[in-house]
């Protein structure tokens, strides 16, 4: 090997040129900043995908030259713009958002924010985004057809239903047992056909933004011993003991009952659900000074650590769950985490796999019942 480097030195203009060359021809839209979040270069897709020229925006404050909504139409405060969450955190930062183009016009983006650090300090940031509209479409399309194809679904289910306990109930001739037995088990299917269409709902409305609010003040102990005693058939089955502790004190809120019950709902039958034969689940409400805590602790099959991450993703299911457990669709967890987030709430859990799971879930009390946003419609700053 030669002592002597013979690769010709390139010069400072020449570097700045090649590097300018690589930002300009970056496919998506791209825009870098000085530490005080002034704008220093931005390419042609960024100036395609917001409508300015170059020279409109070199030098301005991006935060203020470019609107930033959330993706249901709300002004992102300064605090939470990606290129502060960048600057203050030092990591990049992911999120979807809506971006004002000149004209007005609105436009969804999914955007990555990255510091330019320097010995740990920011030196600017460059934020490359994209345009999803067509992804938001697609997306939005899906949604629609899923809640049309359940509502038609629910017709012939009610009547599949609706003849199987006639039939059951003799008003049409004397059934044998092994018909009754089978007549039972299409009955089973029917719910457990239900209750997916009820989820693919209430998914279909939790991301589409159209899931309605009616908060008003509910006896949160009588709701959870009415859940209870729904469950009771299908806990007995599974020889599962079900158990709601009773606050000393009468416990309330302002909340929304239907979005309450059915969080409730869920985490309490996924806890007869995963629990073997002669295990309990137990529900018990709290009140505390600014939230009510709900906690649901089963003693099931657990949730394995390296799964833990992934709990509330959708259509996900543990491993130890799938080997024991074949039918399920992995939505549970992922409705009740969008229905708590939609009452304003945080759910978390604590689970050790063969010894069970505990979930916390907290809510505030509802204000006032949010004002419907039309759609389509982008609010002024």
């Amino acid at each position: 090997m030669s002592q002597y480097d013979d690769t010709p030195k390139r010069t400072t203009f020449e570097q700045q040129a090649e590097a300018e060359a690589l930002f300009t021809s970056i496919g998506d839209g791209a825009i870098s900043t000085d530490e005080f979040g002034r704008i220093t270069r931005v390419n042609p897709v960024a100036q395609e995908i917001i409508g300015y020229t170059e020279a409109e925006l070199l030098g301005q404050w991006f935060p203020k030259i470019i609107t930033a909504l959330t993706m249901d139409t709300k002004v992102v405060n300064l605090i939470d713009r990606p290129i502060t969450k960048a600057f203050l955190t030092g990591k990049p930062i992911y999120e979807k958002m809506i971006y004002r183009r000149k004209s007005g016009e609105s436009v969804p983006v999914s955007i990555v924010v990255s510091p330019i650090l320097l010995d740990g300090k920011p030196l600017g940031a460059v934020e490359v985004f994209r345009d999803i509209t067509l992804e938001e479409e697609i997306d939005r399309m899906k949604s629609e057809f899923i809640s049309l194809a359940s509502h038609q679904l629910r017709t012939p289910l009610s009547a599949i239903k609706t003849y199987s306990h006639m039939l059951i109930d003799g008003y049409m001739g004397d059934i044998t047992p092994a018909q009754k037995k089978s007549l039972r088990t299409i009955i089973s299917g029917a719910n457990r056909m239900n209750e997916l269409i009820s989820t693919l709902l209430n998914i279909t409305r939790i991301e589409s933004g159209t899931i309605a609010v009616t908060p008003k003040v509910i006896d949160v102990d009588s709701v959870i011993d009415e859940i209870v005693k729904e469950v009771s058939m299908m806990a007995a089955d599974k020889a599962v003991e079900v158990v709601a502790k009773e606050s000393p004190k009468p416990v309330t809120i302002r909340t929304d009952l239907l979005i309450f019950k059915e969080i409730v709902t869920n985490l309490v039958t996924n806890g007869v659900k995963y629990t073997p034969e002669g295990g309990s689940v137990i529900v018990q409400a709290k009140k505390r000074s600014a939230d009510l805590l709900v906690t649901v602790s089963d003693t099931g099959w657990g949730i394995p650590k390296q799964s833990q991450d992934q709990i509330f993703s959708k259509f996900f299911r543990a491993p130890n769950i799938v080997r024991r457990e074949t039918t399920g669709t992995g939505l549970g967890l992922y409705l009740v985490k969008g229905l708590v987030e939609t009452l304003g709430g945080k759910i978390w859990f604590k689970s050790e796999e063969g010894k069970g799971t505990k979930f916390y879930l907290s809510i505030k009390p509802l204000k006032k019942q949010p004002a419907a946003k039309p759609k389509g419609e982008v609010p002024q700053p």
